[in-house]
């Protein structure tokens, strides 16, 4: 074939064969890197995992929680943990994270974006760039953010330059706006995200942030609620002041289990069900089957490499026989 009659798919193909990536541009390596990916056949041992929907998105209903990732766990009084995962997620340990889940099905993480309880230093926006450019990577990212109510679209803005997929109001900036009741705040960064063409949703802790959300009409395109169970032995629940309370010990983060389950039967958005685990304390094989017979679209925990395979597996098998008294929403 004479050289005009390659195309650049081609041009780059065979610069790879002949000489590997030596020379190449930064821009036709990720272009190669791509290509590579789509045309690789999948790896031993990979699978699929049941998908739903959430607007245009079609997303695993086992989805890869960023907390870990970004040094913030919830890890009771053991200090050193944060510090501890900092160090243990690299760069590349993310991204190799990032692979499992996709080997396993898993097509979509959550992250922040410059997490201002990690320090302002997340990982998330630099790292997803080098795994879609460099690795030929497809997970879809959906970034939580904070709008804080003087500075409403900074964090958003990031997110969607970073090109998240789907960008949602962080649990604790939930609560906080609608006991604030700055409910026109969270309609105003929903109508952004959905602009930008990004999917929006809103997190929370305290079930009457989608009570409230679902009252004033605000079009979000789904939510983020905690849901776990309450069996598990540091579970220790102090009394409540209010609807937004949580333990001061950071060791529950549902407290209001059931009527998070009946209200979220009756909402017809999409739901994605997080701290499923609590954070740790619930082996998976309870905390999926709870969240996903309590009525949730999907699922969110956050994975150590190691862990990823095992969570697919119990999620896809508890996902074949469940009995559900929500309708899939997603």
């Amino acid at each position: 074939m004479h050289p005009e009659h390659l195309n650049r798919r081609g041009f780059l193909k065979t610069c790879a064969f002949t000489t590997g990536v030596l020379g190449l541009s930064l821009e036709e390596k990720a272009l190669l890197a791509r290509e590579k990916a789509k045309e690789s056949p999948q790896p031993a041992g990979s699978m699929a995992l049941p998908m739903g929907r959430i607007g245009k998105l079609q997303i695993s209903r086992l989805i890869c929680g960023g907390n870990l990732i970004n040094g913030y766990a919830h890890a009771r009084d053991m200090i050193y943990v944060s510090s501890l995962l900092k160090h243990y997620f690299t760069d590349e340990k993310i991204m190799e994270t990032w692979e499992l889940c996709e080997e396993c099905g898993i097509n979509t993480m959550i992250s922040t974006i410059d997490d201002p309880y990690a320090g302002g230093n997340d990982p998330t926006g630099r790292t997803i760039k080098r795994y879609w450019d460099e690795r030929g990577g497809q997970i879809q990212w959906l970034a939580q953010y904070f709008p804080h109510p003087d500075d409403p679209f900074t964090k958003l803005q990031m997110a969607i330059d970073a090109g998240a997929h789907g960008a949602f109001i962080q649990g604790e900036m939930g609560d906080r706006l609608t006991r604030q009741k700055r409910l026109d705040l969270i309609a105003k960064v929903v109508e952004h995200t959905k602009k930008n063409g990004l999917v929006a949703g809103v997190a929370c802790h305290s079930v009457e942030v989608p009570i409230a959300c679902e009252k004033a009409g605000i079009d979000v395109d789904f939510y983020m609620k905690t849901l776990h169970s309450a069996n598990y032995w540091s579970a220790t629940p102090q009394e409540k002041d209010g609807p937004f309370d949580l333990p001061e010990h950071d060791n529950m983060w549902c407290m209001d289990p059931e009527r998070t389950i009946e209200f979220m039967r009756t909402c017809t958005k999409p739901w994605i069900a997080y701290k499923v685990l609590a954070a740790g304390a619930i082996h998976p094989r309870e905390g999926f089957k709870y969240a996903f017979e309590g009525g949730a679209d999907f699922a969110c925990a956050g994975m150590l490499d190691f862990q990823v395979r095992e969570n697919a597996v119990i999620a896809n098998t508890l996902l074949k026989d469940l009995k559900r008294p929500r309708l899939w929403r997603g």
